[in-house]
């Protein structure tokens, strides 16, 4: 089984995965997914209260993965160890934690999933570069040219994507006072030309379904 929520900023919004309020995990088992949309917050500088969370997490009977938001510290992210993870690759952080890097496509549970995290902090003046900000939040050319090269190995078919932000159009009824950026507008040529069932994302603090395909989460929890 393969569920689905927004952003944890471990360890404030990390509380919506406990038991009593996700009792459907005391049935699930390690082969079983809780996917994060971004902000994960669980690797940002390894002191006792993250650690302490993280091994909270690889307690759980699921196994949990997320893809990068705009709040995550990439200088520690990358060190960890690069694995194949249901044919793709991933940072896996704990025995039963994984990142799902930008760009790739998983299989999972007999479907295709495209991930791609990041975002532009709409809060960047009160942030300082390399220690609450880092420039990674926003991809490279080179991580946008490699989606697209994955993407047109399947045809520009998948099952669901899951990102942090959103494409330009649907970020704009969401939060229109966000800007537009390289990433939404990528997502943008994603969402016109790409056949998928559900687009799951976070980023925007509320929970939200535009056009049917379009999940915004925050606090709710989706099976998919």
């Amino acid at each position: 089984m393969i569920y689905i929520t927004g952003d944890t900023h471990i360890p404030c919004d990390i509380s919506k995965i406990k038991t009593k309020r996700f009792p459907a995990s005391k049935e699930l088992s390690k082969n079983d997914f809780l996917i994060i949309c971004g902000d994960f917050g669980g690797v940002w500088n390894n002191d006792s209260e993250e650690l302490y969370w993280r091994k909270w997490l690889d307690r759980k009977n699921f196994t949990t993965l997320f893809v990068d938001g705009n709040h995550e510290n990439f200088n520690l992210l990358n060190e960890f160890e690069i694995v194949d993870f249901h044919n793709g690759k991933a940072h896996k952080i704990s025995d039963s934690i994984y990142h799902l890097m930008r760009g790739q496509i998983y299989e999972i549970d007999g479907k295709r999933f495209f991930t791609f995290g990041g975002a532009a902090s709409h809060d960047i003046e009160y942030r300082t570069k390399d220690k609450n900000w880092w420039a990674e939040e926003l991809p490279s050319e080179s991580e946008l040219m490699f989606a697209q090269k994955n993407l047109e190995s399947v045809d520009w078919k998948v099952d669901y994507i899951v990102t942090h932000c959103a494409p330009t159009s649907i970020q704009q009824m969401i939060a229109p006072s966000y800007g537009t950026n390289r990433l939404t507008n990528f997502f943008e040529t994603i969402k016109e030309r790409a056949t998928y069932q559900a687009w799951y994302f976070g980023h925007y603090h509320t929970d939200r379904t535009i056009k049917e395909r379009f999940f915004c989460l925050f606090d709710q929890i989706h099976q998919i």
